[in-house]
């Protein structure tokens, strides 16, 4: 199985507690995360153990990617390990704060390439695509922590 990384981040005007509250509002998820809708599917989804399901795609057309809390340390890291059939691999928010006020939400992916030979050559052309969509929905979680 091949791995791939993926790292974006975004400043934030929001501090630390603000992005961090609005970032692990699971639910609240579909209003900044592109075309994904969370839930927590077993435990508080504030803690270490806790499940959580997303939904990524339009309409009934898409993917569920299901993911087990394995770092929660608020309000910097939240950690997860991607669970499901098609997205596997490990993701980490950290919501760093700025000297001066403000913070920077990076997000980082480490995932294993699905589809085999095709996932790894299709990846070129897939990650930047995936890389712009992620700092999009960071955008948008800035803007909302800030409101």
């Amino acid at each position: 199985m091949t791995h791939s990384r993926i790292s974006v981040s975004v400043e934030a005007a929001a501090g630390p507690w603000q992005v961090f509250s609005v970032l692990t509002d699971w639910p609240r998820h579909g209003e900044w995360m592109v075309l994904t809708r969370a839930h927590v599917a077993a435990g508080d989804g504030r803690s270490q153990g806790s499940r959580l399901a997303a939904f990524t795609g339009v309409g009934p057309v898409g993917f569920l990617d299901t993911m087990e809390i394995t770092e929660w340390d608020p309000p910097t890291t939240v950690a997860v390990r991607h669970t499901g059939r098609l997205v596997r691999g490990t993701g980490v928010f950290r919501v760093l704060p700025r000297e001066g006020g403000g913070s920077t939400i990076v997000w980082e992916e480490e995932l294993d390439l699905p589809f085999g030979p095709v996932g790894r050559l299709g990846w070129p052309l897939v990650r930047p695509v995936n890389a712009a969509l992620l700092r999009l929905s960071l955008r948008r979680l800035a803007e909302l922590s800030g409101r």
